[in-house]
């Protein structure tokens, strides 16, 4: 018998409906036109490692679960005096996602995760930058449902960055709506 592979259901949806919604939108001749998402990018730094080192495996753990594999360690490339940071230092914590992974989530981003931020407006629909990359910041990562807010000992912001194969902004901004992302009005 033969397994099968398991498909997120934002890659089952983005298949069967929203590749031919971007076609018609944009007119591609080409079904290797059709933006894309390739990859999403999650990192934590985490300030408070200068004075203790242990703050840093905490925030891998943290993002592991969050993620749903391991990230990778950042390291200060030069000493800054002023910060107290020295060469080779742990500094924060990121992972990229691709295939799977991403969709799933993003999946739990969209729908489960920024509902849950407080006083949540939608994200600016004006930081793309420029070829069809868009970024944004959490204040807060324990809007996650993977992370128990009983034991965690500090809370931290995370950057998002998700990368598509558009050209430009207008296609990843009507790629990302397709896959019901929350702008702002």
């Amino acid at each position: 018998m033969a397994e099968t592979a398991y498909v997120p259901r934002l890659r089952t949806e983005y298949d069967n409906t929203i590749k031919a919604a971007l076609r018609e939108q944009f007119a591609y001749k080409n079904v290797m036109e059709l933006p894309r998402l390739d990859k999403i990018v999650l990192n934590m730094g985490v300030g408070e490692a200068v004075n203790d080192s242990k703050k840093v495996k905490s925030a891998a753990d943290q993002l592991a679960l969050i993620a749903g594999q391991k990230p990778v360690i950042t390291y200060a490339r030069k000493s800054i005096a002023g910060f107290k940071v020295r060469e080779h230092m742990p500094l924060g914590v990121k992972v990229t996602l691709r295939k799977a992974r991403m969709y799933d989530f993003l999946d739990r981003l969209v729908n489960i995760a920024l509902p849950r931020v407080r006083d949540f407006r939608g994200l600016n629909p004006n930081a793309f930058d420029g070829r069809g990359n868009y970024a944004f910041g959490i204040k807060e990562h324990i809007i996650f449902p993977e992370i128990n807010y009983d034991q965690i000992d500090q809370v931290w912001g995370m950057d998002v960055v998700i990368a598509t194969t558009a050209t430009n902004d207008d296609e990843a901004r009507a790629l990302l709506k397709a896959f019901n992302f929350p702008f702002r009005q």
